[in-house]
């Protein structure tokens, strides 16, 4: 008989707790390393939750599916990997600790296991119901109020990031990021390499959101990784960055700027001499020697339209003939050989410019306008260095490259992937919560009540909300929770004073483990933000003259919450429901097979980590 694992609501619970154990060794901002050492004896060091779980061996399919749910979060959102174990458990904790009470268990059950399991899988669906449709108002009610938009505004051409308070949360934003990814040494350097970048590239006339959308779909392209050097020597180039070598190089003189470059997608000779087929020729009309003739006159003509035109660099998606790299010297023109399909789109797309299949039928629309076009030398590796020419129909101004450093190969990839998964984080943080409305939000005050949440005009419409950062979500959550309990207590139904007791009793976990060093940090960093939100009823980023005292300093309260950060509270909403859907998702599973035949457990995700390089 095949064996058969029936699942116990403990089981489910246990096996989340393995994971959380792992994560906790690097959550918070005292978490330290964790070093992974593989059977070749490479080692791995990495604060990163996404990269620590994708680095365990699990054997338990329960186990994998909360791997797979939270690099799928990841993905997404670039944060909140150790956050979302840390909340699974904590809800589940609770789920089991609430089923496991009477009168909840019914006695239907042949057993009290299957009673528990039912009861907790009833919670885990009215949990996600409730925070499918009550908990985005909730949010809009009782958090955002107290935040601030994360607004930064671009001037052409130059696009430079105004260094006023948007500005401000960003780098805030950016820093309270990087303390959970990287060491303490290198979270100041990474937040202004990040915000270097976005201050330098930028779309004309366009929102935040389209460079950061920009800048994520094409961050393979934007970026050049260079082992064998410190973190601190990474920084911007200037231009495109082309990851290839010229295959034939001519270096261009003051007369020949501004540099023409054409996009070519296959090969310049003719396929017939190129392909190895057999070419047949009738006896007496011409000869091998004439046809090669004829070729050479053909590709000549072509390079003779390529300097009527004034081109002077080619970007070739294939591998050109000896042929072709010879009159290309003579034309004194330069040519990149195998260039990434990524690199000639992002090129074409930046230009305005579209690829030459037909070498005979070259245009102005093939034709882009460059700058200049040199060699560059990064680490051990020469590429192309090349920079657009501006002009009003190009959509983006400015393009820089970013060259990322590092000792190793794998620290420069965690280093990479850190600064992607930070682009990421912005861009989720700037969207605003899915479907907030102004008329659920009045509602949802109205429904509470003007004693417990603030009345004032919200910016529910602007996106990126932010709040500080260690615990100021999870306390203030808590707090609306704890009020809607208190609200339902007397309804018939009690599932929605549970399910809020149960959130309520998860999201403080976060805070608790972020002062886990010192349970009296806990309760005074809780009661400064819940004396403030009880005295004041502007954001706390906000300063007002009745927060300062009379040396005009910041008061004591204010000094706390400023040394917290900031965090983004769509990324919390999106984590908070994620977790929720995982929770739900797991407590379906009540049976296990184990089957006999043989299957693939060794997951992708071991694959796509082996090749990085020994860290150490």
């Amino acid at each position: 008989m095949v064996p058969v694992e029936n699942l116990h609501l403990d089981h489910v619970q246990q096996i989340v707790c393995v994971l959380e154990s792992v994560i906790l060794r690097s959550f918070g901002p005292d978490g330290g390393q964790v070093l992974f050492i593989r059977d070749t004896g490479q080692a791995m060091i990495s604060r990163s939750g996404s990269r620590i779980l994708s680095a365990l061996r699990l054997e338990h399919p329960l186990a994998r599916m909360v791997v797979d749910c939270v690099l799928k979060h990841s993905t997404a959102t670039g944060d909140g990997s150790k956050t979302f174990v840390l909340l699974l458990t904590s809800l589940l904790r609770t789920i089991h600790a609430s089923a496991c009470k009477e009168p909840n268990v019914s006695h239907n059950y042949v057993s009290r296991y299957s009673a528990e399991a039912a009861t907790g899988r009833h919670l885990a669906f009215k949990t996600l119901e409730f925070a499918s449709e009550q908990l985005e108002n909730l949010i809009t009610a009782a958090v955002i109020p107290y935040g601030c938009s994360l607004l930064w505004e671009y001037t052409a051409p130059t696009a430079h990031l105004q260094t006023g308070a948007g500005s401000r949360h960003v780098q805030k934003l950016l820093a309270s990021f990087f303390c959970s990814r990287l060491s303490r040494s290198q979270c100041d350097f990474a937040t202004s390499l990040t915000c270097n970048l976005l201050s330098s590239c930028g779309f004309k006339g366009a929102q935040p959101s389209s460079l950061l959308q920009f800048l994520t779909d094409n961050f393979p392209t934007l970026h050049t990784r260079v082992s064998g050097f410190p973190f601190t020597c990474s920084r911007l180039v200037e231009g495109q960055v082309i990851h290839r070598d010229f295959a034939s190089f001519c270096p261009p003189n003051a007369s020949d700027l501004p540099v023409k470059a054409v996009i070519f997608t296959g090969g310049l000779e003719p396929e017939i001499l190129t392909s190895g087929e057999v070419l047949e020729l009738a006896c007496g009309q011409t000869s091998i020697v004439d046809f090669k003739a004829w070729a050479e006159r053909s590709l000549s003509c072509v390079f003779a339209n390529l300097q009527r035109l004034g081109i002077s660099l080619l970007l070739s998606a294939v591998k050109q003939s000896p042929a072709v790299l010879s009159l290309a010297a003579q034309a004194n023109i330069c040519i990149v050989e195998c260039v990434s399909e990524d690199e000639l789109t992002l090129f074409a797309q930046l230009s305005r410019t579209q690829p030459v299949s037909d070498c005979q039928i070259i245009g102005p629309s093939n034709v882009a306008t460059l700058t200049f076009c040199r060699p560059i030398h990064l680490g051990p590796h020469r590429y192309v260095h090349l920079a657009f020419q501006d002009s009003e129909e190009r959509v983006m101004v400015k393009l820089w490259n970013l060259v990322i450093c590092g000792p190793g190969e794998g620290q420069t990839d965690q280093y990479a992937s850190a600064i992607l998964d930070a682009i990421l984080m912005l861009l989720s943080a700037w969207q605003p919560l899915a479907n907030t409305s102004a008329k659920a939000t009045e509602k949802t005050l109205n429904d509470e009540g003007s004693a417990c949440f603030p009345t004032h005009p919200l910016a529910v419409s602007e996106p990126g909300c932010v709040i500080p950062a260690g615990g100021t979500f999870e306390f203030l959550l808590t707090r609306a929770l704890l009020q809607q309990r208190h609200k339902n207590s007397g309804d018939s139904d009690i599932s929605t004073s549970v399910v809020s007791q149960l959130l309520a009793d998860a999201l403080l976990t976060v805070p608790r483990q972020i002062y886990s060093c010192s349970q009296r940090h806990f309760l005074h960093t809780q009661d400064k933000i819940l004396n403030f939100i009880k005295s004041h009823s502007h954001p706390f980023i906000l300063l007002s003259m009745d927060d300062l005292d009379c040396c005009g300093k910041a008061s004591a309260s204010l000094k706390v919450i400023e040394e917290l950060g900031l965090e983004s509270v769509s990324c919390k909403y999106q984590l908070l429901l994620a977790v929720v859907q995982c929770a739900s998702r797991l407590l379906q599973v009540d049976t296990v097979l184990q089957t006999h035949a043989v299957l693939n457990t060794r997951s992708h995700r071991l694959t796509s980590i082996s090749s990085e390089g020994e860290e150490q």
